[in-house]
């Protein structure tokens, strides 16, 4: 494609809660300047958190005809009425995870709503390129692309917040509200969170953005030694890997998660996590964990490695409590284990978390998708011309 006129488009999200988009206006400027044979047009959208006249002044068109367009790109699942045949798309397809749902009967909304997106991507020829699976090399290796540091930041706020709501304290603004990571950093940081302490999960983008805000939080990093065995006179957090909490026993791989959570009050889970993993407890242990009152789910797995995650919650309603008699949803603030599982958190900070992911775009993705492609987009193309690529041909057993 080097000298040939590439059109990239951007999609108007077909979430009411999202808000972020792939390239800022600033960015889109960058682009058009640094890529003679680029044009860009974007849909126009009251919900963007970027006006659409700061895009135009930026040089793109403002249109909601993408029949010109060779890339769209959009941050979570598109509106399957609104697929071009024979096109390119870039989101977050999160279809990675869907092996556990082959041959069952499928109740779940969002993984119905997977399967007939699939579906008609086949149908209209459309190459799929998940942002998830743009990586340095094949396999669980480094994402280039990821919301996941602000995801982390956010999940992690609206967590100590719940803390905060929970115990009789006066909660902080949520994030969205204030809309300004500077001054979340300002609030948080004159939170008193007594002697808490807190178990981390994760070594990626999301656990980094988790550590970000525990510190600024005034809460203490210690090792793990250190967290099962002393008494600490403050707040304070333990960051546990996949490495040091995956084991194998008897040829089999389990998860030592469990025995750190005796000593646990808050556990914050940014671990990536597939169905060929070990889960982290059985809903018959959580009568074990007498301190944990709160669970911050920000990888939110829907029965993945965590039991007390049943559904995701959204913005606007982010928290919910479960019985860990009966592993039923109950009343926030009743007996049980309070749960944070929001599943777009970027969303609540969309401008910074935009700016990041679309530096990431122009740096790591942009040349490889218009110029040589270095295996990177090769190995995250899902689909194409009507088919599977060979690393995803499970997929035809789920849409089947």
């Amino acid at each position: 494609m080097k000298n040939k006129i590439i059109t990239l488009a951007l999609l108007r999200e077909a979430r009411i809660d999202e808000n972020r988009t792939p390239l800022s206006p600033a960015q889109v400027s960058i682009i058009l300047n640094k890529f003679s044979n680029i044009k860009i047009i974007v849909q126009p959208s009251n919900r963007r958190c970027f006006k659409d006249e700061d895009y135009q002044k930026a040089g793109a068109q403002i249109t909601d005809d993408l029949s010109s367009a060779n890339i769209i790109f959009g941050v979570k699942e598109v509106d399957i009425s609104s697929l071009i045949k024979n096109k390119t798309y870039l989101f977050f397809s999160h279809t990675s995870k869907v092996r556990q749902y082959i041959g069952q009967t499928i109740k779940d909304e969002a993984i119905i709503y997977k399967k007939e997106l699939l579906r008609e991507i086949i149908k209209k020829k459309i190459t799929l390129i998940d942002y998830e699976n743009i990586r340095e090399i094949s396999g669980e290796a480094y994402r280039y692309l990821g919301f996941g540091r602000f995801a982390g930041i956010i999940g992690t706020y609206n967590t100590l917040n719940l803390y905060l709501k929970l115990f009789n304290k006066k909660s902080l603004p949520r994030a969205f509200e204030i809309n300004n990571y500077k001054e979340i950093k300002k609030l948080i940081s004159k939170q008193n969170f007594n002697k808490i302490k807190i178990l981390l999960t994760g070594s990626g983008r999301a656990s980094k953005g988790s550590i970000e805000l525990l510190k600024q939080a005034n809460i203490k990093q210690v090792s793990i030694s250190d967290y099962l065995n002393n008494k600490n006179d403050k707040a304070v957090f333990c960051n546990i890997s996949a490495k040091e909490h995956i084991e194998k026993k008897d040829g089999k791989e389990i998860s030592k998660v469990k025995n750190y959570l005796f000593e646990t009050d808050m556990l914050i889970a940014c671990h990536y996590w597939e169905p060929k993993f070990p889960k982290f407890f059985y809903s018959n242990q959580i009568n074990e964990f007498k301190n944990l009152k709160i669970i911050g789910d920000i990888t939110c797995d829907i029965n993945g490695a965590i039991p007390t995650t049943i559904r995701s919650t959204s913005i606007a309603k982010p928290y919910y409590s479960i019985d860990i008699n009966t592993m039923k949803e109950i009343d926030l603030g009743g007996k049980g284990i309070a749960v944070m599982a929001v599943d777009n958190l970027p969303s609540e900070l969309p401008q910074d978390a935009s700016e990041e992911f679309g530096s990431s775009v122009i740096s790591e993705v942009l040349p490889s998708l218009i110029n040589k492609d270095d295996g990177r987009i090769n190995r995250a193309t899902t689909a194409s011309n009507g088919k599977f690529f060979k690393n995803f041909s499970y997929l035809n057993d789920f849409i089947n």
